[in-house]
């Protein structure tokens, strides 16, 4: 085990052990841990988010901070793609590898294990992916060193507006003192995120920026939206007064006829009369509002999430949906990968020190969804391979189907019984066997090669005279000899075959793939020699005659 005297973050500053214990710091209204927030997103137009924008590229980002809080309020469409987004990442099962296969490596993996094992993790962790939106988030680790051991007993969220970072490369962050200096992070305190939307600064990289002004401008869509609905919605109230009518008279109608609009009821004199007009193009007029509205949001949503189907009906069917969830995987599995290396970082390397000392190599959280399998696929596969003799550990299997060990008592099920595999053949004759097995028995028993048997028998022509064919007799039962080995290993594999086949596609297959594999250069030269043998012996029969 290493030494545990020093200790260094990532940032090369030392750790205080004993700053690690210190009690939470609340927040107060007037100190720079304030729970009260300004509202930038009240009369926002472009000229004051360009404002926002810069000031928060210049390192002073509590307005864009409490910028985009107010956007997740206001907008449901922006705080329902994100939090899709966060939750799915945030709820996928974690993962420990050990560092090695070393006792004490497998115990750390599972101590790391054990505390994973917490109902709070998965609120924690969606607190920490605020980086997807604003850039950056900040989580503060309380540690629990009541029995003597050193363990993460809480993470907590805390505000962005509570740091800032560095001027120098505005890329290292620094912390708020309650006197409003900057001091460089407590080592081992902090968890700190940073998931970019785009390369380049923490504060320009958030998604925030780009639903600031997506939700400003459906905001003004919004507003004109309602402001159409309210003047065209309702028909125009036309008063009509008779000739002389004084302007009394005239004021009382006007006020009938602006009330009928709240209250849908007025007075007025009997010479009096009211016409409601109404606009016949209302209908197409208001359309043009709700397709920039929704127009905005499929922004917002191919920003967020990479694309639209899953969040907005669009022609194209299941298919084109199936294609763009592909899209939002991708964008999940490139958070939980950055999720998982923060986690490392910032959580599990400072724990492993502080309990154990500096390691040469950490265990690590791995946080990724598993990929389905194909079994039918795999049922497939082994129902052709393991008939010719592929080994598989029945426990693997049954693990993968998710079946259990059949216990002694258990029904078991069993394939049904099998029909005859090969159908006996009609009788050929007195002479002749009908039955394959019973042929390939007969030729496994040594009765020879059928071309080369006839070699062995002598043959008698019309004349009365014996042929030649006597002469290879000797030749014949050598080249049977050489043949036999390889005719034996063959009706072997055959007959291992048929009895396992279920019908005759299925030998036909396991014949195919079984065969080429046999060694049939010496049958090719035994029958070649036994063809040029009778050849030859046809010949001399002939000059004999």
């Amino acid at each position: 085990m290493a030494s545990k005297s020093k200790l260094l973050d990532r940032w090369g500053n030392p750790v205080d052990r004993a700053a690690l214990t210190e009690g939470r710091q609340a927040t107060t209204i007037g100190s720079v841990r304030s729970p009260i927030t300004g509202y930038p997103a009240d009369d926002l137009n472009p000229v004051r988010l360009a404002q926002i924008l810069r000031e928060a590229d210049h390192g002073h980002p509590i307005r864009y901070l409490e910028l985009a809080e107010q956007i997740e309020e206001r907008d449901p469409h922006y705080l329902g793609v994100l939090s899709t987004r966060k939750r799915s990442v945030s709820q996928i099962t974690i993962s420990v590898e050990a560092a090695s296969d070393k006792a004490e490596d497998v115990a750390k993996a599972d101590m790391i294990r054990d505390w994973l094992d917490r109902d709070e993790l998965t609120d924690e962790l969606f607190d920490i992916l605020d980086a997807v939106g604003k850039g950056y988030s900040f989580t503060r680790i309380h540690w629990d060193t009541s029995e003597g051991q050193w363990m993460p007993l809480e993470l907590e969220r805390h505000d962005p507006r509570w740091f800032r970072f560095q001027r120098g490369d505005l890329m290292t962050p620094v912390k708020l003192l309650d006197n409003g200096t900057e001091a460089p992070l407590d080592p081992y305190c902090y968890i700190f995120a940073a998931i970019r939307a785009k390369s380049g600064l923490h504060l320009r990289s958030g998604l925030a920026r780009v639903a600031a002004w997506g939700w400003m401008f459906k905001a003004f869509t919004q507003r004109d939206w309602a402001i159409f609905t309210q003047t065209y919605g309702q028909p125009l109230r036309l008063g009509k007064w008779h000739r002389g009518a004084s302007e009394q008279e005239k004021d009382l109608l006007f006020r009938a006829v602006a009330n009928i609009a709240g209250d849908c009821a007025a007075i007025v004199p009997a010479g009096m009369d009211i016409e409601f007009v109404e606009s016949g193009s209302v209908g197409a007029s208001s359309e043009l509002y709700e397709r920039r509205a929704d127009w905005l949001d499929r922004q917002i949503s191919k920003a967020v999430l990479g694309q639209t189907t899953t969040t907005d009906a669009v022609a194209g069917g299941h298919a084109v949906s199936r294609e763009h969830r592909k899209v939002q995987e991708d964008i999940e599995r490139s958070d939980a990968k950055a999720l998982s290396a923060i986690l490392n970082r910032d959580l599990i390397r400072p724990w492993i020190d502080l309990e154990f000392g500096s390691q040469t190599k950490y265990p690590r959280l791995k946080i990724e969804r598993e990929e389905p399998e194909d079994l039918k696929g795999l049922s497939e596969a082994l129902a052709k391979l393991v008939p010719l003799g592929l080994r598989v550990e029945a426990s693997e299997i049954r693990d993968k189907f998710g079946l259990s060990e059949p216990g002694p008592a258990a029904e078991i099920l069993t394939p049904p019984a099998r029909p005859d595999p090969m159908p006996t053949l009609p009788d050929a004759g007195p002479d002749q066997d009908g039955s394959i097995e019973r042929r390939s028995a007969k030729i496994k028993r040594g009765s020879g090669l059928p071309g080369i048997e006839g070699a062995e028998k002598v043959t008698t022509h019309a004349t009365g005279k014996k042929s030649r064919g006597s002469e290879t007799d000797g030749i014949a039962l050598q080249l049977e000899a050489e043949a036999e080995p390889f005719i034996g290993r063959m009706i072997e594999q055959v007959s291992v075959m048929l009895e396992r086949a279920h019908s005759l596609d299925e030998f036909r297959e396991m014949l195919l793939a079984g065969f080429p594999h046999l060694d049939s250069a010496g049958l090719a030269k035994a029958i070649g020699m036994g063809m040029l043998t009778a050849e030859l012996a046809g010949r001399a029969d002939a000059a004999d005659g």
